[in-house]
């Protein structure tokens, strides 16, 4: 028996209505994919991430608290391990230094950290890429982070120079090496990576202790906490036993730099992957329930003869959702392959600037089977009301052809205008004025196309302004000069008489944590001048704020995490000094874009630490023709901890988070262009299905090719025409919905709604309309005219 005739009547039936209606289902087919693609390609990078995470948090035995301090006696030691809940510990020895790097006229940025030279870190355990570990008795030699190797073109027994405690040493690199503390390399006081001017090495203990004055000493602890135990306990005894030693505020693993902007972009990852593929799918069920309420609105006397065989209600109703479902699989088969792809080249991005060892692409069972499932209820959703319509209609009503439609003048022609229009134009109008909900839905759904659009030309907009605004508004700075110790006033002075400094803005920053009720975050309190000029406070729009002469200025991301606003006031405990503990008044909030930040006038700051005009560093403004001049003075200034300079910022911004949003911008403008085609596709391949007999009459009553297409056409440009503002409106509430969706504490997206973005919307909505409309116009020129007139009234 043939395979044919093993088929049930009711599937072959489906079948040959697939293969008649096969443009319809591929292009819904693809706007079913495309959002599965999405869901795929996010989810599936979030996956892996995660899993690598893990995977190398667990073999490098990362830890779950993490302190500095200024120093303290390795007796302490012994006092720490007593803490309930501590599993294991290991204390360092860790510094900032400038770095003089052969090739790079500016200062570079390094944190030396200690290493035993025999055995391994108890916790945090570097993994050797390259190389060799150091051996006892050379205090020369160092491990060097990959990324800032790979950026320098640095090769095994290349040489680095480090400005050590005011001693210039020569460091030599035996060994490329990763951390699970440095996944994600930001320099201090920074939001981005900066590899090409910040390393990390790693570094035999006694060397760099002896170097520091920290023999029998540490200023740098990492605890493990058992299962059982509570994090935020261990840290609070912790912070007790480390306050006399300069203790700067334990943090727990979730806040720890790394692994906060890992979090951070993961759940980015994650939001993109449900909320847009939710978005793409939910048209793709309009678009199923319109193609299919059209279908089955042409297929009444074959619904009426199924049920007057014996077939019934639900085994119709069944055969017409599995006319949906089939599409949602063709869709999901292809989404998937296309998410697994695409997914695969996303995951090299992630490797540029999240190191692992190994970060492996992978598609998980649970993904896929997410992206089916997703499709497929899609797809029942989109069936289920047309298909419950159509199965309740009667026999014998069924039986009888639809009653012809009105025909009247249109509401263009009653206003007088009727002597000024074609024979075309007037069949164009009143077609659509007498299916007014037919029309509104092909209007809603390219409304729907044309918001997706507009999201994603609108993120390239938002990515452009948050470097705009960043690095042009807020940092006019272009160069931030950060001491080791608090310096006095007279560091200005000494500031503005090296070469090439035409302005010289101080600035204070003082580590502490602000509690809130039962929250709390360790942040560095930043004190300007009243009215900061090189490095301003801007809120979102370009505003620039001036500081409240007295309290506290927050950014809002930061008061949301705390739970305040202003007026309220919080706990102020400073990790520096005296560590003194205040009550101070939150003042104003501030909607910038990146990072958490806190910020008092430098006067109040003062006022608060009692102290004199003590300077943690200063924004410089420099005259670029002579800059080399200062950078070779800044690499031999001890006091001079780092030395960041703004355009190698904006740089490093560029090849890092704008890269990646460029990447997700571009593939959602490729998904929505094909949304985009599907809708408008759709649209016209429904109405020409509708309408072949009226026509095909008209070309046998001498109507032309041309005119008779310019009737169908012409209503898909009306259409269309009518979809673009709505689709625009929707775009901008659409829009604002992602941006408050993907908002975290690494960085905020700003809504930036240009007249050139809405224009592309609007031309590649156009676009999509016209290819639509030229593919649909060639089954025009196949139209068999005998065929159609032989259909009964």
């Amino acid at each position: 028996m043939s395979p044919r005739l093993r088929l049930r009547p009711l599937d072959r039936k489906l079948l040959r209505d697939l293969v008649e209606m096969k443009g319809q289902a591929l292009a819904i087919a693809l706007v079913i994919a495309a959002g599965v693609a999405m869901f795929a390609m996010y989810l599936s990078n979030f996956d892996s991430l995660r899993r690598t995470e893990y995977a190398y948090y667990d073999r490098q035995r990362f830890a779950d608290v993490f302190a500095s301090l200024k120093r303290a006696p390795q007796s302490l030691e012994q006092r720490i391990a007593a803490i309930p809940g501590v599993a294991a510990l290991d204390t360092r020895v860790v510094a900032d230094v400038t770095l003089d790097v052969a090739g790079l006229a500016a200062p570079a940025r390094g944190r030396l950290i200690s290493i035993p030279a025999v055995g391994r870190p108890r916790l945090d355990d570097v993994y050797l890429r390259e190389g060799r570990w150091i051996e006892p008795g050379r205090p020369e030699e160092v491990l060097a982070s990959e990324a800032f190797v790979n950026a320098q073109h640095l090769s095994l027994g290349d040489t680095v120079a480090a400005i050590l405690n005011g001693h210039r040493v020569v460091l030599r690199l035996v060994g490329v090496a990763l951390s699970p503390e440095y996944v994600y390399t930001m320099p201090p006081g920074e939001m981005t990576p900066d590899d090409s001017r910040y390393g990390i090495f790693w570094m035999e203990r006694r060397a760099l202790a002896a170097a520091f004055d920290m023999q029998d000493g540490f200023n740098d602890v990492a605890l493990r906490v058992s299962r059982s135990a509570s994090p935020e306990d261990v840290i609070a005894r912790l912070d007790r036993l480390l306050a006399p030693y300069g203790g700067q505020g334990a943090l727990p693993r979730a806040l720890q730099p790394s692994n906060w902007a890992l979090d951070s972009e993961l759940a980015q990852l994650e939001n993109f992957g449900l909320l847009i593929p939710v978005i793409f799918l939910t048209v793709a069920a309009f678009l199923l329930n319109m193609a299919l309420a059209r279908a089955l609105a042409v297929q009444r006397p074959q619904i009426a003869a199924l049920k007057a065989l014996g077939y019934t209600n639900r085994e119709v109703a069944w055969h017409y959702t599995k006319w949906a479902l089939v599409i949602a699989s063709l869709g999901a088969a292809l989404g998937t392959a296309a998410g697994a792809w695409l997914g695969a080249g996303m995951i090299h991005l992630y490797n540029q600037y999240f190191r692992f060892p190994l970060l492996d692409y992978h598609l998980s069972g649970g993904v896929t089977g997410g992206a089916v499932a997703l499709s497929l209820a899609a797809a029942a959703l989109g069936a289920l009301f047309a298909v419950r319509n159509a199965v309740r209609v009667p026999p014998a009503e069924a039986m009888r052809p639809e009653p012809p439609a009105g025909y009247r003048s249109s509401l263009v022609e009653r206003a007088g205008l009727r002597r000024r229009l074609t024979h075309v134009t007037r069949m164009v109008l009143r077609n659509l004025e007498r299916q007014p909900w037919r029309a509104a839905a092909s209007v809603l759904g390219i409304a729907a196309a044309t918001a997706i659009l507009a999201v994603g030309f609108f993120f390239v907009d938002a990515t452009k302004e948050l470097m705009r605004v960043q690095f042009s508004v807020v940092q006019r700075q272009d160069v931030t000069v950060t001491f080791v110790e608090p310096a006095s006033a007279s560091a200005l002075d000494e500031l503005r008489e090296l070469p090439s400094v035409l302005t010289v803005e101080p600035m204070r920053s003082v580590p502490a944590r602000i509690r809130f009720q039962n929250r709390f975050r360790s942040v560095a309190v930043t004190g300007l001048v009243p009215r900061p000029d090189l490095n301003r406070i801007v809120e979102r729009g370009g505003h620039v704020i001036d500081l409240p002469p007295d309290g506290l200025l927050l950014s809002r991301m930061l008061a949301r995490v705390l739970g305040v606003a202003p007026g309220d006031t919080v706990t102020l405990e400073i990790l520096e000094g005296t560590r003194p503990v205040r009550q101070v008044q939150v003042v104003r909030l501030a909607d910038d874009y990146i990072g958490v930040s806190a910020y008092m006038a430098l006067g109040a700051l003062h006022r608060l630490m009692h102290e004199g005009d003590s300077l943690s560093g200063a924004y410089l403004q420099v005259d670029a023709a002579d800059r080399d001049r200062l950078y070779r003075r800044l690499k031999l200034t001890p006091r001079v901890a780092g030395v960041s300079i703004t355009e190698a910022a904006l740089a490093s911004f560029r090849r890092t988070m704008a890269e990646n949003m460029g990447l997700m911008t571009t593939m959602n403008l490729l998904f929505a262009g094909i949304i985009a085609f599907g809708v408008v596709y759709n649209a016209a391949r429904i109405s020409l299905s509708e309408r072949n007999r009226e026509l095909a009459s008209l070309r046998v009553l001498g109507f032309t090719i041309t005119e008779v297409s310019l009737i169908l056409l012409g209503e898909l440009a009306v259409l269309t025409i009518a979809g673009i503002p709505p689709g625009l409106a929707l775009g901008y509430g659409l829009g604002r919905l992602i941006v408050a969706s993907v908002e975290s504490e690494l960085y905020r997206f700003p809504l930036v709604v240009t007249p050139q973005a809405m224009a592309w919307t609007a031309l590649a909505v156009l676009a999509a309309a016209a290819v639509s409309g030229l593919v649909v116009r060639r089954r025009l020129d196949k139209l068999d005219l005998v065929a159609v007139l032989k259909q009964r009234e």
